[in-house]
């Protein structure tokens, strides 16, 4: 199981190059990091994508 922000880590990712692969703000992205938004099914299909982990595995704070 992984937080986004573990994800980002693991990748040695900024939030900036995150939020650029996902192809969502920076600003998007640390709100999703931080809990006050979560993102839609095309972004969460772009961060399995990017991140190489499944739906289940992410942790998102909510």
């Amino acid at each position: 199981m992984y937080t986004l922000r573990a994800l980002r880590a693991n990748k040695c990712f900024t939030q900036d190059e995150a939020a650029n692969a996902v192809g969502v703000s920076v600003d998007t992205w640390a709100n999703w990091e931080k809990g006050k938004s979560y993102p839609d099914v095309p972004k969460i299909k772009k961060i399995e994508e990017v991140f190489n982990v499944k739906y289940d595995q992410i942790i998102f704070l909510i």
